[in-house]
């Protein structure tokens, strides 16, 4: 069965918590996390890009000159794509990014983006996360004490108080989650995953087959 380290407020393994073999103890299928990982970032672009084509340019009203006997180039528009200032052929519009992808994948996929940080051992579990004081420094002191570095972090919280949110605001290289919200990109990036016991266990009920 596998489990993960238990820290104490100094970073010293006080226990091991077991974990479900068939939740976090599955196979970590690459192109799933792939999958996973393409839709999330894909549903985050907003799809606003927009350029305007020879038909929404101002301008271009009349033809520039006659069709013959110029000796140049016919031409129907000054709007016309070869022109400067001219509309854009082929050019982006807003449209929709968002993909699709089912439920059940979804919750694959972040069973085995936990699995994978557990199998790599950059997972670790603490009791709770207490910041009484709302600031950044005690956090960050917390956290230092640990043993966690400055780089990409993930921190997820049963429930996420105002405190820990304001004490974390102004911290560049860590995130806070709840279980609920909690993503595949996420626990691919961090390089340093802890979880609130509570944290992980409701996210492992809820994860449950």
């Amino acid at each position: 069965m596998p489990s993960v380290p238990v820290l104490d407020a100094k970073g010293k393994k006080a226990a091991t918590l077991e974990i479900r073999p068939d939740v976090f103890g599955v196979e970590i299928r690459s192109p799933l996390l792939h999958q996973a990982v393409t839709r999330e970032l894909a549903d985050r672009r907003a799809g606003t890009h927009d350029t305007k084509g020879r038909s929404e340019v101002s301008g271009g009203g009349r033809k520039p000159w006659k069709q013959k006997g110029t000796g140049r180039a016919r031409q129907g528009s000054i709007r016309a794509p070869q022109w400067k200032g001219g509309g854009k052929p082929f050019g982006p519009t807003p449209r929709s990014y968002a993909q699709d992808l089912p439920r059940e994948m979804r919750r694959g996929a972040l069973r085995a983006a936990v699995a994978a940080r557990i199998a790599d051992g950059q997972l670790a579990v603490i009791e709770a996360l207490d910041v009484a004081d709302g600031k950044t420094k005690s956090l960050v002191s917390r956290l230092g004490a640990l043993g966690l570095a400055a780089t990409p972090t993930l921190l997820v919280v049963k429930e996420l108080s105002d405190t820990v949110k304001r004490a974390s605001r102004n911290v560049p290289w860590l995130d806070v989650e709840t279980p609920s919200h909690v993503s595949v990109y996420q626990l691919l990036r961090a390089r340093q995953v802890v979880f609130e016991r509570a944290g992980l266990q409701a996210l492992e009920e809820a994860l449950a087959p």
